[in-house]
């Protein structure tokens, strides 16, 4: 074994102070990347041409072109479709969601790049989260866990299993023997174990695996929390049905709301009508109907109880898309001195007929008032917080009564643009599987067929760009290249695996397994795999065992790399899930042991 270069021994001065910065978090995680990018290159360990050679990556603008087209499908309303398919396959339960969602993420990337997959699904967990008020930093990670193990099911679903056969030919070329190359579904089996263990492991574990923290997530549009908090009026809407016999039937809604303070009827949908916000005063309830209660939980309780209606499952409300914060949400409006609001009462105004608009509270001579609202008498500066259907609450910019005071949507879901950023991502995905070209290429073709459309207009599509996950895996490249160019990693992998060839063939295969794991959290994937394949073909005859089956190890291990946020899909989720490295470190550390406990077994097993 070689003797250290001085080369080498800076290499590895610099490895350890990336591992360091990224678990500590001394800066920000991203930042700490662009420090060591900037070492590397000061130090010259690798080419300056090459140090910002990165953001012009395969992988970069991959990442780019996909949150692109996520955003196009997401602004078109396909996402918010598929997180309600999800929600009626899934149900509303935390383990469910994950499952079903994991599951569905992991068959679209057994045939197209992981992070593409991810990036798409990205909008639909934020949309779920806002359905169901489960944080989305226990959605997320799951999701993008499922995505890298979707990897692992077909010979064309990741960088490393795509070139498994040409290196094993080139390999078998070096040693002299025969190696028959691996079928396209030759890793099924093991993938689809370890895609089953990791949603196990998060439906088993998630409690204690996962963060529990709520964030913005992503930047999506929300029902405007600020206003919720400033005024106390951070409750849902509960969904229940009329049954035939119940106490409400045949009254309307000005009538019930009228006997039952602090309780709104913000939502209804007749049997067989669709679902509207904000019915008029003189709606009937009819037997079978669906109410949307909106209240503090005591009155709407006891509201429920009292008249006999029955709760809705949330995966099955008809109701939630209602309150999609892409379609409704909050505004406050302020009255106009001088206007015919003045001295008027809340009813005068018409709010619900007008805009559509249910009146939540008021903020009136210094205090907030949710209950005997429509009797109220305005004064001018009175502030009303109304919810209701983006649409209609727009109408409200041309009132000259009131007054907007927060900020609104203003502009609608373009549904007319739908099919056209389906076709694009269709267009974008058939050249990536269908011909040679290059992935960022293939799906760039797609983002511009989003932008030309209109489906998205580039200040959208500029605001769409994680570009905190842009520099953190563009900034890293040069640290793999530099951890291979210098032969640091070839120096690593030659001493552990002489250090090895004496243990069991398990043992040996598993220490295959832990130093690909290993390489892959700070050398790209593909680099790992290039760099290893030869190695373990050339143990396995060693020690007598199949090249063929050591080699797909290294193959299906360059996907655990789970441990830290250097992996594209972990660093895509790093922001809009809230994680920090310490919480990849803890769930990814189980996902990482789960799956060599999977995969050794089952490559000995079919091997």
């Amino acid at each position: 074994m070689d003797a250290l270069t001085p080369e080498m021994l800076g290499i590895l001065a610099i490895l350890v102070l990336a591992i360091t910065l990224f678990v500590s978090e001394v800066v920000r995680i991203d930042v700490a990347a662009i420090l060591i990018m900037v070492i590397v290159g000061v130090s010259g360990l690798v080419p300056t041409a090459d140090v910002f050679a990165g953001f012009a990556s395969n992988a970069v603008i991959s990442i780019i072109a996909v949150m692109i087209l996520g955003a196009g499908l997401d602004r078109v309303g396909v996402m918010r479709s598929v997180a309600a398919w999800l929600l009626r396959v899934g149900g509303s339960t935390e383990r469910r969601i994950v499952a079903s969602s994991s599951l569905a993420v992991g068959g679209i990337s057994a045939f197209m790049q992981n992070i593409g997959a991810a990036a798409l699904f990205l909008p639909v967990m934020e949309r779920i989260s806002e359905r169901t008020g489960s944080p989305t930093s226990r959605l997320l990670m799951p999701m993008g866990f499922a995505a890298i193990l979707g990897g692992t099911l077909t010979l064309v679903a990741s960088g490393p299993l795509i070139l498994l056969n040409d290196l094993l030919a080139s390999t078998a070329a070096n040693l002299g023997i025969e190696i028959e190359p691996f079928g396209l579904f030759a890793p099924t089996p093991v993938g689809v174990a370890l895609l089953l263990g990791g949603v196990t492991l998060f439906a088993v574990g998630g409690r204690w695996l996962l963060p529990d923290a709520p964030v913005d997530a992503g930047g999506a549009p929300r029902p405007l929390p600020d206003i919720t908090a400033r005024y106390g009026l951070d409750r849902g809407m509960e969904a229940v049905r009329v049954p035939d016999d119940s106490p409400l039937v045949g009254r309307d809604i000005e009538e019930v709301e009228a006997a039952e303070p602090g309780v709104l009827i913000a939502a209804i949908a007749g049997v067989g009508e669709p679902a509207r916000l904000a019915p008029p005063r003189e709606q009937l309830i009819e037997p079978g109907c669906l109410l949307g209660l909106s209240g503090p939980d005591e009155p709407v309780e006891a509201f429920i109880v009292a008249n006999g209606l029955e709760p809705i499952d949330t995966g099955h409300d008809p109701l939630a898309s209602l309150i999609d914060p892409d379609t409704a949400g909050m505004v406050e409006v302020a009255v106009r001195p001088g206007s015919g609001a003045v001295g008027a009462q809340v009813r005068d105004l018409r709010l619900r007929v007008r805009f559509g608009a249910a009146l939540l509270g008021i903020h009136q001579r210094g205090e907030v008032v949710t209950d005997g609202l429509r009797e109220r008498r305005l004064a001018a500066g009175d502030v009303l917080v109304l919810f209701g259907p983006w649409e209609r609450l727009r109408e409200i910019d041309d009132d000259p009564t009131l007054v907007v005071m927060s900020d609104h949507p203003t502009a609608p879901p373009r549904t007319g643009k739908r099919w056209w950023a389906l076709g694009s991502f269709v267009l974008a995905l058939g050249l990536v599987i269908g011909t040679d070209m290059q992935l960022s290429l293939a799906l760039m073709v797609g983002a511009l067929g989003v932008l030309l459309s209109g489906a998205l207009t580039p200040d959208e599509a500029y605001r769409a760009v994680s570009w905190k996950t842009v520099f953190l895996l563009a900034a890293l490249i040069p640290l793999g290249q530099a951890v291979e160019e210098t032969g640091t990693a070839a120096w690593i992998a030659e001493g552990v695996i002489a250090a090895t060839q004496d243990l069991p063939v398990w043992a040996v295969l598993a220490t295959i397994g832990v130093l690909t794991s290993a390489f892959t959290l700070v050398v790209s994937n593909v680099g790992a795999v290039v760099l290893l394949v030869p190695l373990a073909a050339n143990v396995a005859v060693g020690v007598g065992a199949d090249p063929a089956t050591f080699a797909l190890m290294v193959a299906l291990a360059a996907s655990n790399a789970f441990v830290l946020p250097t992996h594209q899909v972990n660093a895509l989720l790093l922001g809009p899930g809230g994680y920090r490295v310490a919480d990849y470190v803890r769930a990814g550390t189980a996902m990482s042991v789960l799956f060599l406990l999977i995969a050794v077994p089952m490559l000995l097993w079919l091997g």
